[in-house]
């Protein structure tokens, strides 16, 4: 593909991208109007269903191993390795809600931001102890009401593919709430909006894999680095066989 069918491809995506999201507003706003539900679960997932749409209009092909789908029922700390953008619509394809830890200037955004609002994500505050503080604590009541966090342990996009290492809050946030650790890992994203243009790579294969649950009951809060360093492996070595590569070759130390 030609530089100008590149940035034409792309042009067109973005715009048909912002129109389908400003559109969505309306839909997540009634849903909110008429959620009882503390956490917000119906308004989540009317807001995570633009996610699935917007992978189909961008020709995604996701391939995900369903024989490790966990009990929907049971809510977890799902943490995720973190290539692009399009994560994020692909993980909106799990068939349970979960409300995204996320970082606060996207709160901010015109119509994206005032549907994470509605569906009760939750804002971080990045410098800020007392505000970082408060986040957790909405995740952990988010938790005990029975409903998932989502976070992305790496804190940013991979500037490579490759894995970064994980910060231990999510970590803390399961040793705390005594909530299972859902490791997940995906693949193939980063080529469909690679870091630092506004280009649309090619329609891609994106693998993603959700493993079994890591159980925290029994486990000490002396365990963060152990835990973190489990799920950590367990996705770096999963992105690794993906791509016939040693594990070592997928990790950003």
């Amino acid at each position: 593909m030609t530089m100008f069918a590149s940035a034409f491809r792309s042009a067109v995506l973005w715009c048909v991208s912002a129109a389908l999201i400003a559109l969505w507003v309306p839909l997540v706003a009634a849903a909110w109007l008429v959620d009882g539900d503390p956490v917000k679960r119906r308004t989540g997932r009317t807001f995570r269903a633009l996610g699935v749409v917007l992978a189909r209009l961008h020709r995604a092909r996701l391939h995900l191993q369903r024989e490790d789908l966990p009990d929907p029922e049971r809510h977890y700390v799902v943490v995720s390795n973190h290539q692009s953008l399009a994560d994020i619509p692909v993980l909106c394809h799990l068939p349970w809600e979960m409300k995204w830890l996320a970082k606060a200037e996207l709160f901010r955004l015109p119509f994206v931001g005032w549907m994470m609002r509605l569906a009760a994500d939750i804002p971080v505050h990045r410098g800020r102890r007392a505000k970082a503080a408060d986040a957790l604590r909405r995740a952990s009541r988010t938790l005990e009401s029975g409903c998932s966090i989502m976070v992305f342990p790496e804190g940013t996009r991979s500037r490579d593919g490759r894995v970064a290492p994980f910060s231990d809050g999510a970590f803390h946030l399961a040793l705390r709430t005594r909530a299972p650790i859902l490791p997940v890992a995906v693949d193939g994203s980063g080529g469909c909006l690679p870091r630092g243009t506004w280009l649309f790579g090619p329609p891609s294969e994106i693998r993603m894999r959700v493993f079994p649950p890591v159980e925290t009951r029994d486990r000490d809060p002396s365990d963060v680095a152990a835990l973190r360093e489990q799920v950590h492996r367990a996705i770096a070595h999963q992105v690794a066989a993906w791509r016939g590569a040693d594990a070592i070759e997928v990790q950003d130390e």
